[in-house]
């Protein structure tokens, strides 16, 4: 493994899934842990796990991620690394959707995003050191039909990375969009014995976030795709 340059991680909308295997990879790669979602609660095995520290917050209030950062700097420093993980997706027919609904899912999916760079950005700029990592899906770059407000906060998630990465990189700051093209595996979830591989494993998936952090500033990637063997694209 090659050697990390980064000490403390911030995840940010955590879940069993692929925050989880985030969260143990970079525990094992010799990263402080700081687990970040709605229910605060619900991280507190994660957390012991990985020998790290849960906070609530929600991603789309500017306050409460303000004072994410403020608890996670007092709490195990500030971060150098942080990944964006939170979303909300709504589905139907266009003119069956709500408009509440879709308001939500652009505010965390995007909106959320911003905040959260913002204030890891702050940290990051004195030092001319981090790296901000946004999570993304097929959605991000195709707009599925009955699925708009999903595409509608991917695409702009998309913007807001590529966007920062043209700003931030000439000043030390690595920022990078993953494309996560394909269903991921789960307990709910499981591969079907005649299509092996065939959803994306989510320590896998966690793999390339750490091949990311990797990586040289001389030969930094904006935005990787990641999809099973099977997958079309």
């Amino acid at each position: 493994m090659a050697e990390i340059a980064y000490e403390t991680a911030l995840i940010v909308g955590v879940g069993g899934g692929l925050s989880a295997s985030l969260a143990r990879l970079f525990k094992k790669a010799g990263m402080t842990v700081a687990l970040a979602a709605r229910r605060a609660p619900e991280l507190a095995p994660l957390a012991r796990e990985v020998g790290g520290s849960a906070f609530a917050c929600d991603a789309s209030n500017h306050a409460e991620v303000v004072k994410l950062f403020a608890d996670v700097e007092a709490t195990v420093g500030a971060p150098d690394v942080v990944v964006y993980n939170a979303s909300y997706r709504t589905r139907g027919p266009v003119i069956e959707l709500v408009p509440a609904e879709v308001e939500k899912a652009i505010s965390v999916s995007a909106f959320g995003g911003f905040l959260v760079a913002q204030e890891a950005v702050k940290r990051m700029l004195p030092q001319k050191h981090g790296a901000i990592l946004f999570t993304g899906a097929s959605a991000s770059v195709k707009g599925y039909a009955q699925s708009a407000p999903f595409a509608m906060g991917k695409f702009a998630l998309r913007g807001l990375a590529q966007s920062l990465a043209r700003e931030l990189s000439p000043q030390g700051i690595h920022v990078a969009h993953v494309v996560v093209d394909g269903g991921i595996r789960s307990a709910a979830r499981t591969v079907p014995s005649d299509k092996p591989d065939s959803l994306l494993d989510p320590d896998a998936i966690a793999q390339s976030y750490l091949s990311l952090l990797q990586q040289h500033r001389s030969a930094w990637a904006w935005e990787i795709e990641l999809r099973p063997w099977v997958e079309r694209f």
